[in-house]
This record gives C-alpha cells, sequence and structure tokens, in this order.
C-alpha cells in the first residue's frame, strides 16, 4: 500500500513538531537544573563563609563535602541560616549530623 504525498508530508510535519518540543522541554529543564545547581553551590559556599568568619579557628574545609552531599537546596538554606544561629562551630556540626 502506497501512501499519499501529502500524509507523508503530514507526518513528517507531526515528527518535526515532536522533536523541536523535545529539544525546548530539554533546554527548559537543562536550565533549570542549572540554575538550582547554581544555588545549591552558591549556598554552599555562603554557608563555608559565615562558618569561617564566625568561628575562624574551626576546620571548616573539612564540612564542605557533606555539603556537597545534600542534594535538597532547603535544607541547604535552613543549614546556611543554623551557620549564622548555631552558638558554636560544635553546635552546628552535630546540627549538620542530624
Amino acid at each position: 500500500m502506497q501512501e499519499s504525498p501529502f500524509y507523508e508530508r503530514v507526518m513528517q510535519r507531526g515528527i518535526e513538531q515532536g522533536i523541536e518540543r523535545g529539544i525546548e522541554q530539554g533546554i527548559e529543564r537543562g536550565i533549570e537544573q542549572g540554575i538550582e545547581q547554581g544555588a545549591r553551590e552558591t549556598t554552599i559556599e555562603n554557608t563555608l563563609v559565615v562558618l569561617t568568619t564566625r568561628f575562624p579557628n574551626a576546620d571548616v574545609d573539612t564540612l564542605k563535602p557533606t555539603l556537597e552531599a545534600i542534594a535538597d537546596l532547603n535544607r541547604l538554606k535552613q543549614l546556611n541560616l543554623n551557620a549564622l544561629l548555631a552558638p558554636s562551630f560544635q553546635a552546628f556540626q552535630h546540627g549538620l549530623e542530624a
């Protein structure tokens, strides 16, 4: 059975539109992931700066891998706030482990 040229054009156009939508959605998702990753990295850096400033004698760099392992941006934001409010470096570490 031979398909008409019109049918072939319609099918081809549908395929092209589907591909274009897929590419657009992929780009949008990539941008969203990039923004979230940037926010995570900034929050981690800010937390480390706060801790270093507040507790200059503490070994703050040892916490970096632990903070980087946290995927939840809201958790990282809460830890940043905890870094501002913790009465001691040890108290912050305890809250990080909880």
